[in-house]
């Protein structure tokens, strides 16, 4: 694999979940390579070892290798994160980072916030985003609101799509395999000297999902297969109208089309016979100008984003239209970086979010909030090995007032010895969601979420950088946690939970043409106020990952992941249960046949592990696909 950088462009290739600091290179000395380059710790290009947060980085070349075909599949794997989807493609995806709740984690798609407004927490819903136009998936990990804002207590994702470049170039993927799955993608992309421009097209679909278990329909009732059916359109394009101004739009609209199975009425809830679906749309937008000042030391930044969420939900026993779910949000930003002296950035900015949220669901919800937030962030360089990024950031809420968050990362690199000491300490908070505010059991006197978290840890080279490992500790502590209490009737800040773990990793260049490497989470998250194990957060996590290219035109990866027991909720009966934990492996072949054409299989699940992550639902088991990718 091979590091390549330019003043415009970076291009990494990564094994799966390989931190922003490890990058395998094809050379005599694999691992001697320039620390690849991360954006979401410092909102900058920045080298790895100069930032002291933990960072995963998965490449498009990665998605592309291993044949992820959602953000989903992608996550799986990386260290810290437990992803829980409702039964299989397009089902409601949730993050638990580091322990903490799913509407903690801040995720953006070219720096679009994609949160609903209309969810109850206002929690992301990962289930409809497909990988085709993905370049780049970065994973920050720790209280990240000093920069961030509201909702990155566990930390970020960071999402950035492709960016044309060269002459016009079309490329094309089919695939098809088990569950009824037809896959299909077709992307045009291009550029000049000043200006660029990707526009792609996929489609997904899967018709016989197996969802729910066996033992859980009752006698003689047949099981309804779930369908997902998703098209995804998205386009960037980019010009530089002067030597120093330019503009940049990215828009992406997804058209998803679901049917499963809901519970019936009734304790216990059994599967209902029928199907119910739902019809999920959502488009983020972004504008974007730059003006850059003296010689590029001060770049100035200003635009506008946009997200528009509906869904529309049909249930077979509740009528022809049950739900209705609508989110907006708009957002107005400034930010510049200024170049203060050598080894001194200074990033500033200001932006003001307009959140929009309504719900039609036995009774109607609607509220709106506006939140205007500004930061100040110092990157520091002394001399070439330690480095240290603080910052420090003021919302003003309608709802709650004013709020100060903070972080601090220092780095410190030895490179006599081939070792980097990190480590970082910030607060974050999640503000109160539309739902919480102005929906059952509203309270407008509510407060934001706030936690306060630290990490530290090394990575260190040895055999001449051909092996590398690492380990890092977390601790958070979340308090104000916005609960329902039964004696008021009302939301309140009530909740505290701690949590703290450790994430280890070794990687391996056996050979030019052979990698592999493991990750280890080990997580504790307790609610204090019961002194009780949270649900859905694993205690132990395994990953092992292998690439071998035997041939210049064969490529072959592979990926088993282990989950140990968690608590949950019984999906039927609502019981609190032990969830058993669950093993899988993938594999997945590449081989050019010339330089156009590449045909491509996987298998997903080869043991045909049964599992259900969450209750209830069904993980897909043993699948095999194949296909064709064609570039002119």
């Amino acid at each position: 694999m091979s590091l390549k950088t330019s003043a415009s462009t970076l291009t990494l290739t990564f094994l799966l979940g390989l931190p922003a600091s490890l990058a395998f290179a094809q050379s005599d000395s694999p691992l001697n390579t320039l620390p690849p380059i991360v954006v979401s710790p410092t909102a900058l290009p920045t080298p790895s070892d100069q930032v002291g947060s933990s960072v995963t980085v998965i490449t498009g070349e990665q998605i592309q290798r291993d044949q992820m075909r959602t953000v989903f599949d992608a996550l799986q794997a990386v260290p810290g994160l437990n992803v829980v989807q409702t039964g299989g493609p397009g089902g409601l995806t949730s993050i638990f980072m580091r322990g903490t709740n799913s509407n903690q984690t801040k995720v953006l798609i070219d720096g679009i916030d994609i949160s609903d407004p209309s969810n109850p927490g206002r929690q992301v819903d990962l289930g409809n985003l497909t990988t085709d136009d993905i370049e780049r998936i970065e994973v920050l990990r720790g209280p990240q609101s000093g920069l961030y804002g509201s909702d990155a207590i566990g930390g970020v994702i960071s999402i950035t799509t492709k960016k044309g470049s060269g002459p016009a170039q079309w490329k094309g993927m089919v695939e098809g395999g088990s569950f009824g799955t037809f896959n299909q993608s077709l992307q045009v992309s291009g550029g000049t000297d000043n200006s660029n421009y990707a526009f792609t097209v996929s489609h997904q679909r899967s018709d016989s999902i197996p969802v729910t278990p066996p033992d859980a329909l009752p006698p003689g009732q047949r099981r309804n297969n779930n369908l997902n059916d998703n098209w995804t359109y998205s386009g960037k394009v980019g010009a530089d109208l002067s030597d120093i101004f330019g503009v940049s739009l990215v828009a992406r609209y997804t058209d998803q089309r679901l049917k499963y199975t809901e519970n019936d009425i009734g304790f216990p809830a059994p599967p209902n016979p029928d199907l119910s679906s739902s019809g999920n749309h959502a488009f983020y937008g972004i504008g974007d100008a730059v003006w850059h000042l003296w010689d590029g030391r001060f770049n100035n930044h200003v635009g506008f984003a946009y997200t528009d969420i509906s869904r529309r939900t049909i249930d077979p026993d509740a009528g022809p239209l049950y739900g209705v779910y609508d989110g907006t949000r708009e957002k107005a930003y400034w930010k510049s970086d200024l170049k203060l002296m050598e080894g001194q950035t200074l990033l500033m900015g200001v932006e003001r979010d307009a959140e929009k949220g309504r719900v039609d669901f036995f009774g109607l919800t609607q509220g709106q909030n506006t939140n205007v937030g500004s930061y100040v962030e110092l990157h520091s360089a002394f001399s070439d090995r330690f480095f240290l990024t603080s910052n420090f950031r003021h919302d003003d809420n309608e709802s709650f007032g004013g709020h100060n968050t903070f972080r601090l990362a220092p780095s410190f690199v030895i490179k006599e010895t081939g070792t980097t000491f990190k480590a970082s300490y910030g607060t974050g908070f999640h503000a109160p969601s539309i739902d919480q505010l102005y929906g059952f059991g509203a309270n407008p006197n509510l407060q934001p979420e706030e936690s306060k978290g630290y990490d530290f840890g090394f990575e260190q080279y040895v055999f001449e950088k051909q092996v590398q490992f690492g380990a890092t500790y977390f601790n958070n502590d979340i308090t104000n946690l916005i609960a329902y209490d039964a004696v008021t009737n009302m939301n309140q800040n009530i909740g505290h939970v701690q949590t703290h773990g450790i994430e280890a990793f070794i990687a391996w260049q056996v050979t030019k043409r052979f990698q592999v490497r493991s990750d280890y989470t080990y997580t504790v998250a307790t609610n204090e106020d019961i002194n009780q194990e949270l649900k859905r957060r694993p205690g132990d996590k395994v990953s092992v990952s292998a690439v071998w290219q035997p041939t210049d035109k064969l490529t072959l990866s592979a990926t088993a992941l282990w989950v140990s027991s968690w608590l949950d909720t019984d999906r039927f009966n609502f019981a609190t249960i032990n969830q058993g934990g669950y093993k899988t492996i993938n594999l997945a072949a590449n081989y050019a046949l010339n330089d156009k054409v590449t045909i491509f299989g996987r298998i997903d699940n080869l043991l045909d592990e049964r599992y259900e992550n969450p209750n209830g639902f069904l993980a897909t088991g043993f699948g095999v696909y194949a296909g064709l990718r064609m570039k002119q």
